[in-house]
């Protein structure tokens, strides 16, 4: 089971969204976004980078494209002790680039999906 809040912003044409749930392994991280994707609009997104820190301190994160964002989910997690819940932040790039605000609004993301967990 997880959650998607959907479009949580928009800078310069880019949309960004997120979503999660809970996963205590690999399996469970790729099948979460495999259900992701059947929504034809996050199979269409140009990223979709996650983060999730597994109860055993393990860190994994997918970048997807988004060199750096990954990590910025994973930090994120850390500092909140949130384990074995991976968190997607997805966007769909809008044309123009947004230098580092692009780490902001992964921040503002993820931080409206722990906010609202």
């Amino acid at each position: 089971m997880h959650k998607k809040l959907g479009v949580i912003l928009s800078d310069r044409g880019s949309k960004y969204a997120v979503s999660g749930g809970p996963a205590k392994n690999r399996a469970e991280v790729d099948a979460l976004l495999k259900s992701l994707k059947r929504d034809k609009a996050y199979a269409k997104a140009t990223h979709n980078t996650w983060g999730v820190l597994f109860a055993d301190g393990t860190p994994l994160k997918g970048d997807d494209g988004e060199s750096g964002a990954g990590m910025v989910i994973l930090r994120m997690l850390e500092r909140e002790g949130l384990t074995d819940h991976v968190i997607v932040v997805t966007r769909w790039y809008g044309g123009k680039h947004l230098g580092g605000d692009r780490f902001r609004h992964v921040q503002t993301c993820v931080s409206a999906y722990i906010d609202g967990a």
